[in-house]
């Protein structure tokens, strides 16, 4: 079946579509995941050296970066894999239907293989030890009621924009939610357990200890099924609309 498109007053055809092959798909989270991690690493990093001492810029820096290189990334590697690049989203879309759950087994250790490469290339593309374990604790019930809130609410953006059919503004909504909950979150938003693994690979300014790491994975899923109810309860026919999260995973069939 052929879609189209409206140019004018003129239809025209577009090519059919089918769903890009799992090895893509998983390349693609992998690639994602990997410029994540060193986005967030590398700008923090960055931020640590342009800003010495002024951790209100330090973090504003860092947040500006996440948002625009997480916009970036989405447009990317979104129509290959949906650009996921998170464990929460895509067990969340599983489970509305919109991924196999076979494929999610295969998507989770990807993407957290890809945060920790990219935080490994991070560290080396600053002169610093490839692998530092952070010594930066977060644990205190206060971070992990800001993972539950950032996780609830950046699923709630992605699903929302993809039920009503705006999943094109889907790259720069996440990228403006993660910015902004850089700073109203009291954990400063990682909402994704994939980063939280890789981010304990990096004793920097966005690196944090391994021992808080399990507190922020269990906030994050509680997060992630309180969305899930949410999200049923607000828009009950979101299942239509699930194979569209992040980004619709569909390329042109080519010759």
């Amino acid at each position: 079946m052929l879609c189209s498109t409206t140019v004018g007053t003129r239809h025209v055809p577009r090519p059919p579509l089918h769903r890009a092959s799992l090895p893509r798909r998983l390349m693609a989270e992998f690639l994602g995941c990997a410029l994540l991690a060193a986005v967030v690493i590398g700008s923090g990093i960055a931020a640590q050296t342009l800003s010495p001492g002024q951790i209100g810029l330090e973090l504003f820096e860092n947040a500006a970066a996440t948002a625009a290189g997480l916009f970036a990334i989405i447009l990317m590697v979104g129509a290959v894999s949906g650009g996921h690049l998170n464990p929460v989203v895509s067990l969340v879309d599983a489970a509305f239907g919109g991924i196999a759950w076979r494929d999610v087994a295969a998507y989770i250790p990807v993407q957290i293989a890809g945060c920790i490469a990219g935080t490994v290339t991070a560290n080396a593309m600053f002169g610093l030890a490839a692998v530092s374990i952070s010594q930066h604790d977060r644990t205190s019930s206060g971070h992990w009621l800001g993972e539950i809130v950032a996780t609830l609410g950046l699923l709630l953006v992605i699903f929302a924009l993809a039920r009503s059919r705006r999943a094109h503004v889907t790259p720069a909504a996440v990228g403006a939610y993660i910015g902004a909950a850089y700073f109203f979150t009291s954990s400063t938003s990682f909402a994704n357990p994939a980063i939280a693994v890789g981010r304990m690979f990096s004793a920097t300014f966005a690196g944090i200890a391994p021992v808080s790491v399990p507190g922020f994975v269990a906030a994050q899923l509680i997060g992630a099924v309180i969305a899930f109810g949410v999200i049923a309860v607000l828009y009950p026919d979101v299942r239509e609309a699930a194979s569209e999260v992040v980004v619709p995973v569909m390329d042109p069939v080519t010759k």
